[in-house]
């Protein structure tokens, strides 16, 4: 994509891998966005995951990167057919030509139809890359500061 892509905090919870618990043969702690990936299920024709809610509207996620205690997500927003700029495409169509696709302005998955619980809906970019929102823990300058003030 060109000049890069939009880069937004979220609290670091949702991008949460989760942990396998043995005990009760459940993910427990999966963050929302970290759940929706469905890049894997895109490329197969099958019904996307579960997305998430951010911004208004329902997103999906494409990919992760990074380690797992800094977890960076691509998301795409999902949107009816009806409402969609553009000409509607499925994956197996569009990475025809995968070269353009990786090049497409906006996002490799840009127009894509997928399935979600029924519906029909479309990828719609440019992506958007989410990351943990950065804590600020306290310097001894900061606690200083704090029990100085004048009260």
């Amino acid at each position: 994509m060109k000049g890069g892509i939009d880069t937004h905090e979220i609290d670091a919870s949702r991008l949460a891998s989760g942990e396998w618990n043995a005990r009760s043969q459940k993910l427990i702690g999966e963050g929302d966005v970290w759940a929706s990936y469905s890049g894997d299920r895109i490329g197969m024709g099958q019904p996307i995951r579960r997305p998430f809610s951010w911004r208004g509207g329902l997103w999906v996620c494409t990919g992760t990167a990074g380690t797992r205690d800094h977890v960076n997500a691509e998301a795409y927003k999902l949107v009816d057919v009806a409402v969609f700029r553009g000409t509607p495409t499925i994956y197996a169509e569009k990475t025809r030509d995968a070269e353009s696709a990786r090049r497409d302005p906006m996002g490799f998955y840009h127009g894509m139809t997928v399935r979600c619980r029924g519906a029909e809906l479309v990828l719609c970019g440019p992506p958007v890359r989410l990351v943990p929102k950065r804590t600020q823990n306290p310097t001894l300058f900061d606690s200083f500061h704090r029990s100085n003030r004048v009260r």
